[in-house]
């Protein structure tokens, strides 16, 4: 039962309490300053208690956001990832952390009990409209990366911790993600990278460009690369850890083979990585960070608008154009389904087209 009490202050301000008592459930209390809220929450809270969907009080209204974001970096964040058996990377983390900050910022202050979907929208939609260095607003794909680890950060505080029964992300919407685009390189501009790369001064770069193109290799996939995973002998590379969580096996052929085994002839001894970067005293070797020397090969070859994801969709966009089917072109970049390559059809189907076209005039015309 629901009773709700009209207060006036000094300043001559009208609040209303309500109080929630239901027989065998803690009394919920709460304060309002119009009263057609008040009613709304007593009819909620009441349907909610009843259908034993509450969240638990006691807890959502001790912790704070700020709480939920300190006790998730500094347990969850050190934890591999579900279905991996290696930690985050430390870039990962500083891109997660930076994330949680932002949230932090807008909303820590509030108690659990108090953080409605209503607010997150809020801090949303001024994510959204957020400008850029370049000038350019946020767009809804990092709009997405930042809502993803505050949406597992409720989850787990629901799961683990007990704090809430009930994620308030479940009624916030993701921004629709526009289709990915499918940028890829040009014959002249293939020539121009891979010239631009061989001459960087970064001993790792065009090794690890053929690779990305030769394979369709994920960057995180590239970096993350060590040496008892790759199998020379055979010609194949086995990758345990894949964005999908499943292992996948990677052919490797031609020049990749090649550039590796020269490679392996002069690997690193502290470390298994393919690709290490620089050793620090105290410090696991990290992956060999690749942006600078990229974005000066990039510049070198007077390549604009790539970026180094879209070596694999050259990869995809090779392989369509040389007549691999959808299926063939999902197995080698590891996707499940068919819908993340869909986007490469266009590229199959004017191969197809060539192929009947060139057979028509060589036996019907």
């Amino acid at each position: 039962m629901a009773t709700i009490t009209e207060r006036t202050d000094s300043t001559g301000a009208t609040s209303y309490r309500v109080e929630v008592r239901l027989k065998g459930h803690p009394a919920q209390r709460a304060t309002f300053t119009r009263k057609t809220d008040a009613k709304k929450w007593a009819q909620q809270t009441e349907a909610a208690i009843r259908e034993g969907r509450h969240f638990k009080t006691i807890e959502s209204r001790r912790h704070t956001l700020s709480d939920l974001i300190d006790r998730y970096i500094r347990d969850v964040l050190p934890r591999p990832p579900r279905k991996s058996k290696r930690p985050r990377s430390a870039r990962s983390i500083a891109i997660i952390k930076s994330q949680l900050e932002w949230w932090r910022g807008e909303l820590g202050a509030y108690t659990l009990a108090d953080l409605t979907p209503a607010k997150i929208v809020e801090a949303r939609d001024k994510l959204t409209r957020t400008i850029k260095r370049d000038g350019q607003p946020m767009s809804s794909s990092t709009v997405v990366r930042y809502m993803a680890p505050l949406s597992h950060a409720f989850g787990i505080a629901v799961r683990e911790w007990g704090w809430i029964d009930d994620s308030p992300m479940r009624k916030v919407e993701r921004p629709t993600e526009p289709d990915g685009r499918v940028r890829f390189l040009s014959d002249e501009e293939r020539e121009a990278l891979l010239t631009a790369c061989r001459e960087s001064r970064n001993p790792w770069l065009h090794t690890v460009v053929v690779l990305a193109l030769s394979t369709g290799m994920r960057k995180g996939e590239l970096m993350g690369l060590r040496w008892p995973d790759v199998d020379l002998p055979r010609g194949r590379i086995t990758l345990r850890e894949t964005k999908n969580g499943e292992t996948r096996v990677v052919p490797l052929t031609g020049p990749a083979l090649a550039l590796l085994k020269e490679h392996a002839k002069v690997k690193r001894l502290d470390t298994d990585l393919v690709f290490p970067g620089q050793a620090r005293p105290s410090s696991p070797v990290q992956p060999v960070d690749l942006r600078a020397a990229w974005e000066a090969a990039l510049k070198r070859a007077e390549i604009k608008d790539f970026h180094f994801h879209d070596l694999r969709h050259t990869t995809a966009s090779y392989l369509a154009m040389n007549g691999a089917s959808l299926a063939e072109i999902a197995e080698v970049l590891g996707h499940k389904t068919l819908a993340m390559v869909k986007r490469y059809a266009h590229l199959s189907e004017a191969h197809t087209a060539s192929v009947v076209e060139r057979m028509n005039a060589r036996f019907l015309a």
